[in-house]
């Protein structure tokens, strides 16, 4: 199938979000002509990857004569862009189920929707999750989601239908959320960019209560550039952020590189070890100052961010009224053992301002501007049905290959992932850049100017809908 539509068969899937709005915008093509195009390249590869729980054909392309309609078409952020939404929050008429047996109608969208389709996006489906959004890969019963740079792996979770998604050219833009790396896992794993906002920068409404305050809501994307254009159309005006601003500091940056991991004896491969020195080497060739530093991740710090990870399970169970006894065997351990820390008082509000201050503190004292640090310790999991493995194996599996993610969920401070290379198998490299408080906009800076000097390939390989050569290697 040719990944085309619209006049003279141009070609419209695999075009960043921002240039096919553009181009919507000019009048050059329409929002109709880009969602059919994305829902026949949907079609085409949906049955290999299994990103989708809903898509949303007639839905979708019933909204994008609505766009092409509009008045102010001409003005849309995201004129006709298809996207796609993770399965946690709400789409009006369609369910919602947080990867549950039970799903919820739901009748408004929640306000990350509403803001994505008041810039003009087209909603074609919903996104793949694990049960309760609780786990680094995405399967449940029935349906495993497959990474599109290789089909074995998962393509990680919780937004992995998401990513998996973005990666396959399905959608150019994707909703996902983050509580303990939702976002930034999938989008190490499937070579996309993401940015992880701080506490408070978007709206969020996930769950019972944003897993004590650690999940936000966020886009990936295969370009800085959409990033950072979806981060703001979500923030709207009242994210206490300048996004007009220019995010050129206009003098080097001090970067620190972080080499111990969270979890003792969970290390980084040499793969992920190189990328982060690659990315270190390329950061001082920019005349950025490179030096080495690593956070000191507390006790209590480590086991607030757990205890919040567990207790989000029972506490969005009791939130969406199902019955316990329904989950799949390692939720229902989990959510027991949320019950057990909500009882013990163990989720205090204290522990993460504690970790907060002396997240700030370590740039402020060190006179630092981001810490660069690994994002996962080796090549994705497999792609397999997870859900019928036991909690202990789970739980087991996530913390070995991703303990770099979650400190920064806890402190509520901004963190960005963006693609560094591949690995000899061939999947996706990728590393973390995290900043203080109020750092986003710096922080999409630092990182479109990375991928300025190292661009990646934008799609995996085999789904790629431009047939685009990869990049040279670093």
């Amino acid at each position: 199938m040719d990944a085309s539509g619209g006049p003279g068969g141009a070609r419209v899937v695999g075009l960043p979000a921002t240039v096919l709005a553009a181009r919507v915008r000019a009048g050059e093509l329409s929002a109709v002509d880009v969602v059919r195009a994305h829902l026949a390249h949907i079609g085409d590869v949906e049955p290999r990857v299994g990103a989708f729980r809903v898509v949303r054909a007639e839905a979708a392309l019933a909204e994008a004569a609505e766009v092409d309609a509009r008045p102010d078409r001409g003005s849309l952020p995201f004129a006709g862009v298809p996207v796609a939404v993770k399965d946690n929050v709400g789409v009006a008429g369609e369910t919602v189920t947080d990867g549950c047996a039970a799903a919820t109608p739901v009748g408004t969208d929640h306000e990350v929707v509403a803001r994505l389709r008041a810039a003009g996006a087209v909603v074609v489906g919903i996104t793949r999750v694990p049960e309760l959004c609780l786990y680094a890969a995405t399967d449940g019963p029935g349906t495993v989601t497959r990474n599109p740079w290789d089909t074995a792996l998962s393509p990680a979770g919780s937004s992995g239908g998401s990513a998996a998604a973005v990666a396959a050219g399905m959608v150019p833009l994707a909703h996902g959320n983050d509580g303990m790396g939702s976002l930034r896992l999938p989008a190490a794993a499937c070579g996309l960019v993401t940015l992880k906002p701080g506490r408070g920068v978007l709206p969020g409404g996930i769950g019972a209560d944003d897993w004590s305050g650690m999940a936000v809501n966020g886009v990936l994307a295969t370009t800085v550039d959409d990033v950072a254009l979806g981060t703001a159309v979500l923030a709207g005006e009242d994210a206490g952020l300048d996004w007009s601003a220019s995010p050129d500091p206009g003098r080097p940056l001090r970067v620190a590189v972080g080499r111990r991991s969270p979890v003792p004896g969970a290390r980084p491969d040499a793969a992920a070890r190189g990328a982060v020195e690659r990315t270190a080497r390329l950061l001082r060739g920019a005349g950025h100052v490179v030096v080495e530093r690593d956070p000191v991740v507390p006790p209590d710090a480590a086991v607030g961010g757990i205890a919040r990870w567990l207790a989000g399970a029972e506490d969005d169970a009791a939130f969406l009224g199902l019955d316990r006894t329904a989950l799949q065997p390692r939720s229902r351990t989990h959510a027991r053992l949320g019950r057990l820390v909500r009882r013990a008082g163990l989720v205090r509000p204290a522990t993460a301002e504690r970790f907060r201050e002396r997240t700030t503190a370590f740039f402020a004292e060190n006179d630092l501007d981001v810490l660069l640090t690994p994002i996962t310790n080796g090549p994705p999991l497999p792609a397999r049905p997870w859900h019928e493995r036991g909690f202990l194996a789970n739980v087991t599996a996530n913390a070995r290959w991703a303990p770099w993610a979650s400190p920064w969920n806890l402190a509520g401070v901004p963190a960005v992932v963006v693609p560094v290379g591949t690995r000899p198998e061939g999947t996706p490299l990728a590393v973390q850049l995290v900043g203080p408080p109020g750092s986003e906009t710096r922080l999409l800076w630092l990182a479109g100017e990375l991928e300025r000097r190292q661009p990646w390939r934008r799609h995996a390989p085999v789904f790629d809908p431009a047939g685009a050569p990869a990049p040279a290697p670093a």
